[in-house]
């Protein structure tokens, strides 16, 4: 299977419309919240089946607004990672993924990209196309699954769109704790 993964769009879509015609064979598109209605969108223009959650930006206050995405090698819980408070450390995600039976965490909200591993679960922030913090001109994440693995890795809209490499600033703002509530 492999899925795209976004998030944090905040009613921006025309960077998730450009890297769809370079795009092959998605079989799925995780939308992590801010704003769950473009998943919606997305759905019904790429005709793709979508799975998205509720974010800050979208009225969620409940740790209850998540889902659960069955693949053949595993579980992913899929949050916006608000409510597990993930702009200041993943433990409270780790909790709800090993509560949930997940061998995969995706959640957006810090609007930076992220693959990481604790304790046997990965973890897989898109960041944001629409609205990096990162310096970058926005990222999404690619995850493969097969029976015995899941893959994930960022891409940079930049290299996609011929844009040169990852560019060297905002390494300051990665220093900081950043929240959507600055």
């Amino acid at each position: 299977m492999k899925i795209l993964v976004i998030g944090d769009t905040h009613g921006k879509l025309n960077k998730v419309r450009d890297i769809w015609s370079k795009l092959r064979d998605i079989d799925l598109i995780i939308h992590t919240g801010d704003y769950m209605r473009d998943g919606l969108d997305l759905s019904d223009e790429f005709h793709v089946p979508v799975v998205c959650v509720k974010g800050n930006c979208d009225g969620s206050m409940s740790s209850s607004d998540f889902e659960i995405v069955e693949t053949e090698c595993g579980n992913i819980l899929v949050t916006h990672g608000h409510m597990q408070h993930v702009d200041y450390d993943l433990q409270n995600l780790l909790y709800k993924a090993s509560e949930e039976d997940c061998i995969a965490a995706v959640f957006g909200h810090t609007h930076c990209a992220l693959i990481e591993e604790y304790d046997g679960i990965r973890f897989v922030n898109p960041g944001s196309l629409s609205l990096p913090r990162d310096g970058s001109g926005g990222t999404y994440a690619i995850i493969r699954t097969s029976e015995d693995s899941l893959e994930a890795s960022i891409v940079y809209y930049n290299t996609v769109m011929g844009g040169g490499s990852k560019p060297r600033t905002g390494y300051i703002r990665s220093l900081i704790q950043y929240s959507d509530r600055f």
